[in-house]
């Protein structure tokens, strides 16, 4: 728009992601993996995920009251579905969010869940206008920080920026780093807001800057995955595992205990003394004591609806088939060995952040994920337990 300065994007304006790439019709994309992990990790489901920017923001100081960001971003659409919402753009001044908003049009996804495809089409950028932003306080000629938080499923190519007035991206702020690993939950599914999802709540309760590597359908005890974190700076680290083991029917008893040492071997590798706490599943009724894998519910479907319900057979738990009360006992039993020699080493119940009595109370909608409402919920909860006075992550 007549009047507006460009600001040249760089990496120094993003905060939240592991890299940035430039892509090849000149935008920003950040991913967060790295691309070596992404190479040895070529699932179509992890490598979608990982690109979409949860908890990934900009961070500009500046006089601004007006700010224009254009971006193509990468819309989902399910076969047999309604159309989902635009992701949603947060401006957040002083820890409050100022203003809202969304990009129409990009590229298209189509993903069919009853073949297993992904289908890809090619859209145009859009643009996302924020204006009456609040100034800064007075006597620095209303220079301030702020953040504009990016959709958090929704994978977004940063092409241009324009503002009113100079922007330089913020300075590090000085907080403590979290580096948080988990599922779809994590990620922020059914969330209806980035700074709505569960990290993103407790992160701003706890004012710890954080690195979401949440990842949908992707917590799943990848090695390299584990060696990005490893890599990473981090002041506290957490990693929320279970579902994805249960709703993928990834492995067997067998298999899981040694997993789940293994990686935290590598975490261990690069961070041996960081506070490091093991936070297993929310209550998912469908999978508390059935096996996966998690599949569409032919009859929602049918209804245009999308709902989950479990596949497997709980009589075949006795053969090591795992359920989620499974995956909690040997995450807890691991903890309880390893925090013998490792004093900094902790465990969360993730039914303590949303447990059965919640669940009559605030139902997941589709079974597996939980709604806005109780994306907070959750996130007091985290911030409580895990920052609060006396937590393992304090």
């Amino acid at each position: 728009m007549t009047g507006l300065l460009d600001v040249p994007l760089t990496p120094a304006h993003l905060r939240g992601a592991v890299e940035v790439e430039r892509t090849p019709r000149g935008g920003l994309l950040p991913h967060r993996l790295p691309a070596w992990a992404r190479t040895r990790l070529p699932d179509p489901q992890l490598l979608m995920v990982e690109a979409q920017p949860s908890g990934v923001r900009l961070a500009l100081r500046t006089a601004a009251t007006v700010l224009e960001l254009e971006t193509r971003a990468t819309k989902r659409v399910y076969v047999g579905m309604p159309p989902r919402p635009d992701g949603v753009y947060e401006v957040v001044v002083g820890g409050e969010v100022v203003a809202s908003g969304s990009v129409g049009g990009g590229d298209v996804l189509t993903v069919d869940l009853g073949a297993g495809t992904m289908t890809p089409s090619d859209g145009g950028t859009g643009v996302v206008r924020f204006a009456g932003l609040p100034g800064g306080p007075g006597g620095t000629g209303g220079v301030r920080d702020l953040e504009v938080w990016l959709p958090h499923d929704e994978q977004t190519e940063l092409v241009a920026l324009r503002a009113d007035a100079p922007v330089e991206a913020a300075p590090p702020d000085g907080r403590r780093r979290w580096l948080h690993h988990g599922s779809s939950i994590s990620h922020g599914s059914n969330a209806a807001t980035p700074t709505g999802t569960w990290p993103a709540v407790a992160a701003a309760l706890a004012d710890v800057d954080l690195l979401n590597l949440g990842f949908g359908g992707s917590a799943l005890l990848d090695p390299s995955t584990a060696r990005t974190m490893r890599d990473l700076p981090a002041d506290v680290i957490s990693v929320k595992l279970g579902i994805n083991l249960v709703n993928l029917d990834l492995m067997r008893l067998r298999a899981l205990g040694p997993a789940v040492h293994g990686f935290l071997d590598v975490l261990r590798d690069g961070h041996p003394t960081t506070p490091l706490l093991v936070v297993s599943s929310i209550y998912c009724g469908i999978h508390e004591e059935t096996p996966g894998p998690s599949v569409p519910d032919a009859e929602a479907a049918r209804e245009g609806r999308l709902r989950f319900v479990a596949a497997g057979d709980p009589a075949e738990v006795a053969q090591g088939r795992l359920t989620l009360e499974v995956v909690r006992e040997q995450l807890a039993a691991v903890v309880a060995q390893r925090s013998v020699d490792d004093p900094h080493l902790a465990y969360l119940d993730g039914t303590v952040l949303y447990g059965v009595a919640d669940a009559e109370r605030l139902p997941l909608p589709d079974g597996l994920h939980p709604d806005a409402a109780t994306h907070r919920l959750i996130g007091e909860r985290f911030a409580a337990a895990a920052f609060g006075v006396g937590g393992p992550l304090a």
